[in-house]
């Protein structure tokens, strides 16, 4: 991987290039824009962005806060897509960007860009309803819904009627997912044949909102979408891997913003999960036996529906089972780990070899598969012909999970066991693999299509020194390194450029320096004094980002007699308030407190004097308590790698450096960094969490 120092004289070459270095500076199109400034990291990061399209080039680059990562990728993806017949894919983690780039950024640059181009959101097709999947609801309704769903089909209907969006976004009381599941647009029963342009719906006057969203998406030059969509996308793609012609579309390139996420969303989506709610739901909608409702009680098939039933009742029977095979796993892998008899409450449990339990499920999933093709065979009705093949598609692939897991049959995954829903009783088998970079190098980074990743945080600084620890030589050699390893981007090239933000000026770090150890049991007490005492020196205005919901809880309690008596707002993430109306209190009462959690380290936009003070409680090292965490510090360990220095520590910084990032978001704000771990100043590795950070004054206390 090679690492640049960006020269902004280099602009020989294409028009493209030349372009964009024009339309950033001082006298260019952007200077028209309502409060632009310029910012020559801006211009600098923009050159490289369209340096790389040229080239069909693959391009990392860490851009500073404050540089203006969104318009430096748009400008020239957006004249590279329009000039050059491609697409542009932009991915961004978080939706707050997502609304900044169609809201925002881009109806502005349509204003100001001399070529006229068209963009989209891209939502997954679930979120539209189907028009024709609706009406064919609502004459089956009396044979598939109870009259509580009838009356929830009603309401939807009167939402057709006046809705433009047709997804889900355009509700404000979300419909019942139930009956939702039988009028959105799905796989194989809402197609351009059935629901587009030249179809028998179209004649009759309507149009699918699916497929009218999906005409615009084809058409459209840039198209804005999330990581979850994205890698759910990738990972359905079929394609041939000598064959790539593009990524998600043919002839298009993708940009990915927020890229410090992009390993963490990648290996939830390429692995595999499967949980007892979608194998019931499934089922009932073929036939529930409770209600008398169902698709194959529309077709009296009574054969087919016992069949139903008792694949239901195996799917009951197999999932007891499996909670109790997994407390009693969980039992002597505690009594191995713990002497003293303590038992742990499992919600995430590893399942290390193949056997758990016996496979009493995906027998009966299979009898309900051949049933479903019986019934094919004796129905007229082409749309029901084309709902029981979903549903032979669909319940083949629960199959197959379930396969899967039991067997073991990807060596190179971990596989585990969660709880989720309320009160913890939907359990779902679920594999990943352990190294996610092995395949975004083969399906990214091996794809002839540029893909860009950019974020503010990426780069890890003094990670290779050799007083720090025993880290092979030739890992590390550059602050780009460690995040390109991690999702297979060895070979990429790699740019940093730096922020506009004068932090010698804007910010002051405070230290806790005689802070007790956080594994200490004073730990909490002092904790107490320090966020009162710094809470008071800003007078408010302050987050204190917590790596633990149980402290944040506890501190909050304590703190709360102080809160009052200084007429302060305290708000703890948890107790109830959305997270959004939360961060909407904040920036209005410029004396609020925030104590939050893993979600408000990163993502998080407040500029002005609504936050002048950001407190870390404690080094955000991740609790290895996760079976693909815990699976991929084995790995480093069966290589005789140091997990500390490859894993945990790296993972810590990147955090820290998102915590601190909250604070400067424009030129004119400033403020405090508190860090009341003063294992900073104890260990070692304290000063790579020190240098991690622009250079500002600092002052232990």
């Amino acid at each position: 991987m090679v690492i640049s120092i960006i020269d902004e004289e280099q602009n020989s070459g294409s028009d493209l290039i030349a372009d964009t270095k024009l339309i950033f500076s001082d006298r260019g199109l952007l200077s028209k824009a309502k409060n632009f400034e310029f910012r020559a990291e801006q211009q600098q990061m923009a050159v490289e962005v369209a340096k790389a399209l040229e080239e069909s080039q693959h391009l990392i680059i860490e851009a500073g806060t404050g540089v203006g990562k969104s318009l430096a990728y748009l400008i020239p993806g957006i004249l590279y897509a329009v000039n050059y017949n491609k697409k542009a894919v932009i991915s961004t983690h978080t939706i707050n960007l997502q609304e900044q780039l169609t809201e925002k950024d881009l109806p502005m640059l349509k204003q100001i860009l001399p070529l006229d181009f068209s963009f989209a959101m891209l939502k997954g097709r679930s979120n539209y309803l189907c028009t024709r999947r609706l009406q064919r609801a609502r004459q089956q309704s009396a044979n598939l819904l109870t009259s509580s769903e009838i009356e929830e089909l009603r309401r939807i209907t009167d939402w057709s009627n006046e809705t433009n969006d047709g997804s889900l976004s355009d509700f404000e009381i979300m419909p019942d997912p139930k009956v939702w599941d039988l009028v959105c647009s799905e796989r194989g029963l809402c197609s351009s044949k059935l629901c587009g342009h030249n179809s028998d719906l179209s004649k009759m006057g309507q149009t699918c909102f699916y497929q009218r969203a999906r005409s615009r998406i084809l058409a459209a030059d840039l198209l804005v979408l999330n990581h979850s969509l994205f890698f759910s996308l990738l990972g359905e793609d079929q394609r041939d891997d000598e064959n790539n012609e593009g990524v998600l579309f043919n002839n298009d390139f993708v940009i990915l913003d927020e890229a410090h996420n992009v390993g963490h969303v990648a290996s939830k989506h390429i692995g595999m999960s499967v949980s007892s709610g979608q194998v019931r739901f499934n089922l009932q909608r073929l036939w529930n036996p409770k209600t008398g409702k169902g698709l194959l009680g529309l077709l009296r098939s009574g054969k087919a529906t016992r069949l139903v039933e008792d694949a239901e009742d195996a799917m009951e029977q197999f999932f007891d089972e499996l909670e109790v095979a997994c407390d009693e796993l969980n039992e002597s892998q505690c009594s191995a780990k713990f002497n003293n008899g303590k038992r742990a409450i499992w919600k995430e449990l590893r399942v290390r070899s193949a056997g758990l339990i016996d496979d009493s499920l995906t027998l009966p999933l299979q009898r309900v598969r051949e049933v479903l093709l019986q019934v094919r065979e004796e129905v007229d009705d082409s749309d029901t012909v084309q709902e029981l093949a979903e549903f032979n598609r669909r319940i083949g692939e629960l199959r197959e999970a379930v396969l899967m897991f039991l067997s073991h049959a990807s060596g190179d995954h971990v596989y585990w066991v969660e709880k989720s829903g309320k009160s913890n009783t939907i359990l779902s088998l679920n594999a990943a693999p352990i190294d996610v970079a092995v395949h975004l190098r083969r399906r990214l980074f091996q794809c002839s299509s540029p893909i860009i990743l950019t974020s503010a945080t990426l780069a890890l600084s003094d990670l290779h020194s050799s007083k720090l620890g025993s880290m092979p030589q030739n890992k590390l050699d550059n602050p780009l390194e460690y995040f390109a390893g991690q999702i297979g981007a060895e070979a990429v090239r790699a740019v940093q450029v730096g922020s506009p933000f004068d932090y010698q000026k804007q910010m002051k770090l405070f230290i806790a320096g005689k802070m007790p150890d956080p594994r200490d049991s004073e730990f909490r007490d002092a904790l107490v004094t320090q966020v009162r005492y710094f809470v008071e020196l800003s007078d408010g205005g302050a987050f204190v980002l917590f790596t633990n919901f149980k402290l944040m809880r506890d501190i909050g309690e304590e703190l709360e007699g102080f809160f009052i008596e200084k007429g302060i707002e305290c708000m703890v993430q948890g107790a109830g308030v959305p997270r959004s109306i939360m961060l909407e209190r904040f920036k209005r009462d410029e004396r609020s407190v925030l104590f939050g959690t893993d979600s408000f380290w990163q993502g998080v936009d407040v500029p002005g004097d609504a936050l002048r003070n950001v407190i870390i409680t404690r080094l955000p090292f991740m609790v290895p308590d996760h079976p693909l965490v815990e699976a991929q510090i084995e790995a480093i360990e069966a290589r005789e790698g140091n997990a500390f220095m490859e894993f945990s520590l790296p993972v810590a910084v990147l955090k820290f450096r998102q915590g601190v990032g909250r604070l400067i978001r424009t030129k004119s704000d400033s403020g405090i960094v508190v860090v009341l771990d003063n294992r900073v100043l104890t260990k070692r590795y304290g000063e790579i969490f020190l240098h991690s950070l622009p250079s500002c004054p600092k002052e232990v206390v």
